[in-house]
């Protein structure tokens, strides 16, 4: 039996896209497909990547977050509560919760981990938070001869999820450490 792991909120899969190719059992819950608030019970999960959106969180959004509306904050939250019961709930034999830096852990608390995806060897920066119960990850740094390319990204439909994406040497590194 292959082992089960959870992407929450993952996206294009980017982060679980090294346990898929080790044959690892993956199970996307994010949208449109499914919404981690639905997601009911499941036994035997091995592990679980949770990535809830950042829109609300993230620093870098700073500038608006007094003018979105408490609805909009309120229904972020209900994510990362999603998130979190579904940890509780299934009890993996590890978990990480990663969101950029910004105001998630006024209601979460303090990360347990901070990196950026040059400390892993994509040279460039955006600092990232994580939360959860896990072995961190091996180091191989590199220089952020590509900047903050994030601020780079032209405006348009795709540009949130060209942000979210997870960078594949932390992804990787990540898997490693954490089989």
């Amino acid at each position: 039996m292959s082992r089960i792991i959870l992407d929450l909120c993952g996206g294009t899969g980017s982060w679980s896209k090294p346990y898929a190719e080790a044959g690892y059992d993956v199970r996307l819950v994010t949208l449109p497909t499914a919404d981690v608030r639905l997601f009911e019970y499941m036994n035997e999960v091995h592990g679980i990547l949770a990535a809830p959106p950042c829109t609300v969180f993230a620093g870098s959004g700073a500038r608006w977050w007094k003018e979105r509306h408490d609805a909009t904050l309120l229904d972020s939250l209900s994510v990362v509560d999603a998130c979190i019961r579904i940890i509780t709930a299934c009890r993996p034999k590890w978990w990480a919760l990663e969101n950029p830096v910004g105001r998630l852990r006024r209601w979460i608390g303090p990360p347990v981990m901070t990196f950026n995806p040059c400390d892993y060897g994509d040279p460039y920066t955006k600092k990232t938070l994580l939360w959860g119960d896990f072995r961190p990850p091996i180091k191989s740094p590199v220089q952020a001869t590509e900047g903050s390319k994030m601020h780079l990204i032209p405006p348009g439909p795709e540009r949130q999820a060209m942000r979210s994406i997870t960078p594949g040497g932390f992804a990787r590194a990540f898997f490693e450490a954490n089989p």
